[in-house]
This record gives C-alpha cells, sequence and structure tokens, in this order.
C-alpha cells in the first residue's frame, strides 16, 4: 500500500501502539490523520506532534461502544474530509488475574471494547470502502491471538477472535478491493501493561518498533503481520509442538506469589464482589 496522499483513521490513538502508528504514518506522508480515542487531551497532544509534521490531524473523541455516536460522527468526517483510505483498529483494554477470581464487569468491558467496538467502526467503514473499491483495514490482534496466556483468558479469547474476523474479512471483502491484515506484536512496554504482571522470559517491545514494521508490511502488502522474533518463535513453535508451548507458557506465567500488593489486593476484593 502507498500511504502518501491518503486519509487515515486511528482508534486508540492517544496512547501506546495507536499514538505511535499515528505518528509513524505521519512521518511516511501520509495526508491526513483522523484520531479516535476517548481522551481529548490526550487525542490533542498526538495531533499536536502530527500537526509540526505538516501533516492534518483531527480529533475525534469518541466512545466506540456507542454506535450512534459513531455513526454519526463517521458521517461528519466523510463529509469534511473525505473517503478513508486506511482503518487501525488499535482500541484496546486488558485486565490480568486467576478466570476464578475474574469480575464480570471487567470481562464484559473487555468483550465490549476490544470486539464489539471493533465490529461497529469497521462496519460502517468497510462499507463506504466497499463503494468506492478501495482501502485496507489493519485489526490489531497479539500474540495471544495465536498463543493463549493463563491470567488473560477473556483477553486471549477476543484476540483470537480478532484473528478470526480478520481471515473472514479477507475473504469477503477481496471482492471489493479491500486488503484486511492482521497485526500480532507480543508484549509492548505501554501503559495498558504498566499494571500488569509480566510473563518471564519476555522482552517488551517498543510502541515505535511495532509501529515500523507495520509500515513496512503494508509497503510489501503482508497479510498477517508477526512483531518481534519472540512473536514468531512463540508462533513457529506452537504450530509444531503446541502442548510443549502451552506447558511453557503456563510455566512462564505470573504466579500469586510474585504478584504485587496492590494487585493481590484487588483480586481478594474481586472475589469479595
Amino acid at each position: 500500500m502507498n500511504i502518501q496522499g491518503k486519509t487515515a483513521l486511528v482508534t486508540g490513538a492517544s496512547r501506546g501502539i495507536g499514538r505511535a502508528i499515528a505518528l509513524q504514518l505521519a512521518k511516511q506522508g501520509m495526508q491526513c490523520i483522523l484520531l479516535v480515542a476517548r481522551d481529548q487531551q490526550q487525542l490533542t497532544q498526538v495531533a499536536d506532534e502530527i500537526t509540526a509534521m505538516g501533516v492534518k490531524a483531527v480529533v475525534l473523541p469518541l466512545d466506540l461502544t456507542q454506535p450512534i455516536e459513531v455513526n454519526m460522527t463517521l458521517v461528519k468526517v466523510w463529509r469534511d474530509y473525505g473517503p478513508i483510505h486506511l482503518l487501525i483498529n488499535c482500541a484496546g483494554v486488558a485486565y490480568q488475574t486467576s478466570f476464578l477470581h475474574t469480575r464480570l464487569p471487567d470481562i464484559q468491558h473487555e468483550l465490549t471494547v476490544n470486539l464489539m467496538g471493533m465490529y461497529t467502526i469497521t462496519r460502517l467503514i468497510a462499507r463506504r470502502m466497499a463503494i468506492h473499491k478501495q482501502g485496507t483495514i489493519v485489526n490489531v490482534s497479539s500474540l495471544m491471538g495465536k498463543v493463549a496466556a493463563p491470567t488473560m483468558a477473556t483477553y486471549s479469547a477476543t484476540k483470537f477472535a480478532i484473528v478470526g474476523f480478520t481471515q473472514a474479512l479477507r475473504s469477503e471483502l477481496a471482492a471489493h478491493n479491500i486488503r484486511v491484515i492482521a497485526l500480532l506484536p507480543s508484549l509492548t512496554d505501554t501503559d495498558m501493561v504498566k499494571n500488569l504482571d509480566w510473563f518471564r522470559w519476555i522482552i517488551p517491545l517498543s510502541p515505535e518498533k511495532v509501529a515500523q514494521v507495520l509500515v513496512d508490511g503494508l509497503r510489501q502488502n503482508q497479510t498477517e503481520i508477526v512483531v518481534g522474533w519472540q512473536s514468531h518463535l512463540a508462533v513457529w513453535c506452537h504450530r509444531i509442538f503446541p502442548s510443549w508451548v502451552e506447558r511453557a507458557v503456563a510455566w512462564a506465567a505470573p504466579r500469586p506469589s510474585q504478584k504485587p500488593m496492590q494487585t493481590r489486593l484487588k483480586n481478594i476484593w474481586a472475589m469479595l464482589w
């Protein structure tokens, strides 16, 4: 994909991987970048950085779990800025705890944001892309969309779902000249993971590294972009030795005794709830 002179919409653009992708697209000559997240102040800061590069940035404070709000906003976007050539679905949340101690509101939040929010905006934009017979959709999954992780059951489930959703859309939308790509980074050093207990052996990626690999993958017309040597190794091993990899992941998973006091107290509160 040639991104120069095109318009992109990035969800989860206020921080982490979404922010890094938006900035990387600006560096590569994107004409206009539509920034979507709930925090308007953080979005404005990202927009200022992009504008300083000479690229148009539009702040769209949105809650993707509100379909009517999303629909009304996109109608205005199409009227004011024309077609969207690239959609990056990066918005997501994660909770970490033993499945037996999970809280239903946390599960519902992960499912709603990670899946329903992505479905809502993708459905609207894909229909417009189909009319124009062009477009690219990138769904940000995770290594956990290939290799499930203990203590992250619901998050893993949503990331597996994103991979399946991407594969299905790739076949359905090909006739409309729309490319659908899955991006699968391993653990990335963002605000979202700062309160999580990291698995042993995992060396975190930087958001900037993930963004650069994505841009390279777009240029090479890849359909599934796995980021980092650890991810490539884990995916390859899981295909050949799935039971061995599952045992290794279970051994590397955080133990209750390793959790900081704040996390242990949170889990006790979850049991009481």
